[in-house]
């Protein structure tokens, strides 16, 4: 047997959910380049291409999107759950813990075999899960700062809806829309480390609760999800963008990480950076009195000059975190909603997986490459000189 660290490369299932061409910089849903549908979806369309595999008509579109609508109150006692929790609880970890403790209210059932049984079952509780998703991460921001959490309103689209949880005002047009089109491009993204966490967990016939909970702490990683707030953070270190190129190297001689810039699957520039980094700049410029771009984003793209120059040649360039973070700084979240964003976008991938693996599942149980002693000859206690 070869052992191969981390099972790089190596198929773990068959999936119609999406698609990488890491060579060339493409990503699809269901076939679907990611651009179009940033450019012309919503999340709320995306998540049904994602979870049933095709376009809905006006029609299924409206009835879902009226589902998630239906389903963003949480009961009183998930809020208890909440308001016991120490106010320093990151978000992730609320919304692990929180997630979790749905099957307590939506509990399985015990003889789930597969996606052909129970399907009204499977069906709701997709639903449930996305549409709290949003509504748990954005009680928890007023709720972790001593206030009670904005109530979620019908009226509003998903984006919208956060938006107005967290800010407490009606939800401006262009960041809606830009919100919306990174819930779509952080939606789904193949066998990621959080996905193969639904896929395990998910195999075992556990709860779907505690499915998305397990993937929740798998995205929590900063190796994984939390990459976006370490981003800000090396940005606001850095400064200026004459500051870049000497921070760089930098960390380069000290064989640090330079965060947002990377990934596993692409040789070249991550195509959702791409479509981030348009699409914000565009928004910026509106935003700006002057028509520039913000700070951090000329840092950002100095960063990007430079590493291009620096690792390019080893297909190092910027991932969808690079930018994402930017653009929620722009908004005005707080940094802590970073990775919990993605999750809540995430979720709609994970339930897509989630399904999939049910319709002809089999427990994952991998081997291992024994690299211990050999027959060691157990001796009492009174005998060992150490």
């Amino acid at each position: 047997m070869q052992y191969i660290p981390g099972l790089a490369g190596v198929p773990a299932t068959e999936s119609q959910i999406s698609f990488i061409d890491g060579q060339n910089g493409v990503l699809t849903y269901r076939g679907y380049d990611i651009q179009e549908l940033a450019e012309n979806s919503s999340f709320e369309e995306t998540t049904l291409l994602l979870l049933f595999g095709e376009l809905p008509t006006v029609d299924e579109l409206q009835r879902f999107d009226q589902r998630l609508r239906d389903n963003r109150k949480v009961k009183f006692n998930i809020r208890e759950i909440m308001r016991n929790l120490p106010s320093s609880t990151h978000p992730m970890h609320m919304l692990q813990v929180v997630v979790a403790s749905l099957a307590s209210f939506y509990p399985s059932t015990e003889y789930m075999k597969g996606a052909t049984e129970n399907q009204e079952y499977i069906n709701d509780v997709t639903v449930k899960i996305i549409a709290h998703m949003g509504t748990l991460v954005a009680m928890w921001e007023h709720m972790r700062n001593g206030y009670d959490p904005i109530e979620p309103r019908k009226d509003l689209t998903y984006a919208e809806n956060f938006l107005y949880m967290v800010n407490g005002e009606e939800p401006d047009p262009d960041w809606a829309r830009l919100l919306d089109a990174c819930l779509v491009l952080h939606a789904e993204h193949t066998i990621n480390a959080s996905t193969f966490t639904t896929m395990v967990t998910g195999s075992t016939l556990a709860n779907p609760c505690s499915v998305i909970s397990s993937a929740i702490a798998s995205l929590s990683g900063p190796l994984h999800g939390g990459a976006n707030q370490k981003v800000i953070e090396m940005l606001d270190e850095i400064g200026s963008p004459e500051n870049a190129r000497a921070y760089i190297e930098a960390r380069l001689a000290k064989k640090k990480v330079i965060w947002g810039m990377g990934h596993r699957e692409y040789k070249t520039k991550d195509p959702r950076a791409t479509i981030l980094q348009k699409m914000s700049a565009e928004v910026l410029k509106k935003k700006s009195d002057a028509g520039r771009l913000s700070k951090s984003f000329e840092v950002a793209m100095e960063v990007e000059r430079v590493c291009e120059e620096l690792l390019g040649h080893k297909g190092v360039y910027p991932n969808v975190d690079f930018y994402s973070g930017i653009l929620y700084k722009e908004m005005g979240f707080d940094a802590g909603l970073f990775t919990p964003i993605f999750a809540v976008a995430r979720s709609a991938g994970w339930m897509a997986h989630w399904r999939e693996q049910l319709q002809n599942n089999r427990i994952f149980r991998p081997t291992q490459i024994y690299t211990g002693q050999g027959k060691a000859c157990y001796l009492p206690l009174d005998q060992r000189s150490r």
